[in-house]
């Protein structure tokens, strides 16, 4: 049975979109026949968006859906912990949608083709998409077969960056005095003043990279816009510090130290690339 786009599908009882279906009455979410864990509201949400693909479906009508008028509740978190998780279980991302797109100020789109499965004849058939009537855009990972990663995955690479350079701020203030010999080697007299820039710029960076690390933990959902705001200033942190490996030259060797200090002067644009994919700004 085909529905128009602006009913909601009340008679269906699965969805197929992509690999995955969407089982109405079980309440569960499937991908290539295998249960995927999530909780009730995002898959509330992710009904609602199926019932009508191809249209976008304010933030105020999915709280009307999912949330009474008697219920007291933080309605925009709630909802942007709803979407989150329900990206995260469909692997997709607001970046760059294969599903759910974000359409700013106004709500958010189910843009994959749809297939529904009614209660009358069990048989699939295409959910028309009267707002969108050209078919939905092809994510850039389906064109080449880049894989697309994973917010977990993510999560934690940019959790490790944090560790690393926590871990060159506070080998600096537990060896300062090492470290100012090696700066006199390189700085012609200079180490002690090298070592002040040192041990100021490391007792900045311990709370930023603490706060940072704090964030990714909880998963912070403002994170993204957060970093966006201290970019600037942690682009030069991060470059200053990207010539720690000097020093470690009496350890791993001039041509050594000269490869990593390359390596992580890459790291800031890194992280920025990776903060964007697990928080983007919505």
């Amino acid at each position: 049975m085909t529905t128009g786009a602006n009913t909601p599908n009340q008679s269906a009882l699965r969805y197929r979109f992509g690999v995955y279906e969407a089982d109405v009455r079980a309440g569960e979410l499937l991908r290539e026949g295998t249960k995927i864990k999530l909780q009730e509201q995002p898959f509330q949400v992710l009904v609602v968006m199926l019932e009508r693909p191809g249209e976008v479906i304010s933030r105020e009508e999915l709280r009307q859906r999912l949330w009474p008028s008697d219920t007291f509740v933080d309605f925009d978190h709630s909802l942007n912990t709803a979407i989150n998780k329900l990206r995260e279980a469909l692997r997709d991302s607001a970046s760059n949608p294969r599903f759910i797109e974000t359409k700013a100020r106004r709500g958010y789109r189910f843009i994959a083709p749809v297939q529904v499965i009614d209660s009358n004849t069990a048989e699939p058939a295409p959910v028309p998409n009267s707002a969108s009537p050209e078919p939905a855009p092809r994510a850039r990972d389906e064109i080449f077969g880049i894989p697309r990663p994973h917010p977990r995955r993510t999560r934690i690479l940019i959790g490790l960056i944090q560790l690393m350079y926590l871990g060159f701020y506070i080998a600096a203030l537990a060896n300062l005095g090492e470290l100012t010999a090696i700066c006199d080697r390189f700085s012609a007299g200079h180490g002690d003043q090298i070592a002040i820039v040192a041990m100021v710029t490391a007792a900045l960076g311990i709370p930023v990279r603490l706060y940072l690390l704090t964030a990714i933990i909880f998963d912070y959902r403002k994170t993204g816009a957060k970093f966006r705001r201290m970019f600037p200033a942690l682009f030069l942190l991060d470059e200053l510090w990207a010539v720690s490996p000097f020093l470690l030259v009496d350890y791993i060797g001039i041509g050594l130290a000269f490869a990593a200090t390359a390596a992580l002067l890459y790291v800031p644009f890194s992280q920025r690339t990776l903060i964007r994919l697990t928080y983007p700004i919505e």
